[in-house]
């Protein structure tokens, strides 16, 4: 990561200091409907000019969306700039289906899929099972995809509260390093709040000699209820003072976005201060706090992008 708190001094003649502009990316959702489509272009449209390093599109618990994000990849490859990296879990599919999925996105331009173990089929909190002939861990997946086409990058998840399922914090950064010697080269974190986590995080990965880029991933909180109501199923914790500050706002949704877009461009400018220069967005397919964040951060859009 790039030292934010020494930074080299800019080309301008007024002595004040220039922070290197911060990489970021954005996953998006496949949409299942006409109007969630066109909710989703739009927002394609709005986030485009800030020049991500890459956009992502998940992948359905059991490979339930299959078909729609190979189909959103696609039109990105097609009609954009943008540089596409499409999830792949090893849940509800055969080792020879997800090669085949692997091989379908290496032919239409691909080089960048975020493997996953992937959800339990019957949602979180369910028992987790895969395909009797499929990849069984996420370190195999990783494995399966650099055999089969060496030039694919592949970034795998991180969990700075460890993930839900794991026996404890050694036996987690065991898992993350057992998917970097597979090929692994970057990790996106798991949603957090309290920025202390992510530093005490990646404290117990360096030490473990994991040196790949520890992306945080930061999501603003459009709707407080249901996002703390998924988050919190995933192993985040969310504190009280995050709470309270949407205490009361029901039924105030701009208020509500005013906070968010506050707590959210709080984080991640905490987080440059100490250092971090690469943000990736959980977007939610909504461009409006996501955008605002990034202005803050310094990140201007490019006239010049080419149009979805």
């Amino acid at each position: 990561m790039t030292d934010l708190t020494n930074p080299a001094p800019s080309d301008g003649q007024d002595g004040h200091f220039a922070v290197k502009r911060p990489a970021i990316s954005f996953e998006f959702f496949p949409p299942k409907t006409e109007e969630m489509e066109r909710n989703l272009w739009e927002t394609i449209n709005r986030l485009a000019p800030l020049d991500p390093k890459f956009v992502s599109v998940t992948y359905g618990a059991g490979g339930s969306t299959r078909e729609r994000t190979h189909s959103t990849i696609s039109r990105i490859l097609k009609e954009t700039a943008l540089l596409p990296a499409a999830h792949l879990t090893c849940v509800g599919a055969s080792r020879g289906e997800i090669d085949e999925i692997v091989d379908r996105y290496h032919e239409v331009g691909v080089r960048h899929i975020v493997g996953l173990r992937g959800d339990p089929p019957g949602g979180i909190g369910t028992p987790y099972s895969t395909h009797p002939d499929g990849y069984q861990t996420s370190d195999a997946l990783v494995a399966g995809i650099k055999k089969r086409h060496a030039d694919i990058e592949v970034s795998v998840s991180a969990y700075p509260e460890k993930h839900p399922e794991a026996r404890d914090f050694d036996a987690d950064i065991d898992t993350l390093k057992a998917k970097v010697d597979a090929g692994a080269t970057r990790a996106i974190t798991q949603v957090f709040f309290d920025n202390d986590l992510y530093f005490r995080y990646l404290d117990r990965v360096r030490a473990r000699g994991i040196d790949i880029p520890i992306v945080p991933g930061i999501m603003p909180m459009h709707n407080f209820k249901q996002a703390r109501n998924f988050v919190t199923r995933t192993g985040t914790s969310v504190p009280d003072w995050l709470a309270e500050k949407f205490d009361g706002l029901d039924d105030d949704a701009e208020t509500r976005k005013l906070v968010a877009a506050t707590v959210a461009a709080g984080q991640v400018q905490k987080l440059a201060k100490r250092g971090v220069d690469t943000f990736h967005f959980y977007t939610m397919n909504r461009a409006d706090l996501v955008f605002a964040i990034s202005h803050l951060l310094g990140i201007r859009a490019k006239s010049a992008q080419k149009a979805a």
